[in-house]
Order: C-alpha cells, then sequence, then structure tokens
C-alpha cells in the first residue's frame, strides 16, 4: 500500500469498524507470515496454514481495497 492509502486508513480506523477491523486482522496476518518466512523449516500443517493465511491476508486486502475506493468517491 501506498502512502496516501495508510494515511487513509489511519485518518479512517476510528470511523469505520470493519476498516479497522480488517487493518487490524492484515497486521496479526502479516505478523505471523512474517514469523513463519524466517523459519528455515515448515511441517507440513505450517505449510497449509501458511497458505491459508496468505489467501485470508490478499482477501482482507481486497476489502481494504474496495473501502479505499469507496472513501475515495469511487475513483479507483
Amino acid at each position: 500500500m501506498d502512502r496516501s492509502d495508510m494515511e487513509l486508513i489511519k485518518a479512517n480506523l476510528d470511523k469505520d469498524p470493519e476498516l479497522a477491523k480488517l487493518w487490524a486482522d492484515h497486521l496479526e496476518m502479516e505478523k505471523k507470515l512474517d514469523e513463519m518466512n524466517q523459519r528455515l523449516y515448515l511441517s507440513t500443517e505450517e505449510q497449509i496454514e501458511r497458505k491459508q493465511l496468505q489467501k485470508l491476508k490478499l482477501a482482507g486486502r481486497d476489502r481494504i481495497e474496495q473501502i479505499l475506493a469507496t472513501m475515495r468517491g469511487g475513483a479507483d
């Protein structure tokens, strides 16, 4: 996300509960994925969890982008 997206998110976290939840989830998944990516070995179960987290994070980011587009007036 670029700087203007980040500013828009931060400015609206208190005003939009869905955006706040999605953003918190996004940050948590990013943290978990970073931890997993630093490990040399992942078990099969951890590899599956990693893929699921990646998919969920992407879906959440898509929804965040939709919300931001609406906040911008649908310009994007």
